[in-house]
């Protein structure tokens, strides 16, 4: 089985400092549903591994955001693609969960999911701690400069063997060539 981890917010749609919290703050990066459909087509399970904070915060509650799960994916079936699973962490940093990444739970609740291990699994993200929680399991790091990206490649630091592209669809070209 040919699995890829994404992240959501930055990678997928746009992201926001007020975090997403209505299906219509989800907007999607251009290019990025046509990457997943993609990548559906060439027999990859794609999972998103994201934090939800604004649960935890009192910002929106789990039916609003199964609200935008579901705008995420039937826009991304119009697409002809498919999102397998959403693992979600709906804490906030101060609980100190060991879902919430840059911890692993929710990674590694994916790789037993799916019975699979990691090793070279494409874990796509934005984010310094989305590149953590994957690439300590061995999957491998994809950093793309949408949403935080480009800022998180300034601050550098990042996980060893560590690719960088432009945006999704940058990564599924790469893995599909």
């Amino acid at each position: 089985m040919k699995l890829i981890i994404l992240d959501r917010d930055g990678v997928i749609n746009f992201d926001s400092d007020q975090f997403i919290k209505t299906p219509e703050e989800w907007k999607p990066i251009p290019g990025s549903l046509e990457a997943i459909a993609r990548l559906c087509q060439a027999d990859y399970r794609v999972v998103v591994a994201t934090n939800q904070s604004g649960i935890g915060r009192g910002l929106f509650d789990m039916s609003v955001l199964n609200a935008i799960h579901d705008k995420m994916h039937k826009a991304c079936a119009l697409m002809g693609g498919r999102i397998d699973a959403v693992f979600f962490c709906p804490h906030t940093a101060e609980t100190n969960c060991n879902c919430r990444k840059p911890r692993s739970g929710m990674i590694e609740e994916i790789a037993e999911r799916y019975n699979i291990g990691l090793q070279g699994v494409p874990a796509v993200g934005d984010s310094l701690r989305d590149l953590e929680a994957t690439a300590r399991l061995g999957a491998q790091p994809f950093l793309v400069l949408t949403g935080k990206g480009t800022k998180t490649r300034e601050k550098g630091g990042l996980p060893e063997g560590t690719q960088v592209f432009p945006d999704l669809s940058a990564v599924a070209n790469h893995l599909l060539a």
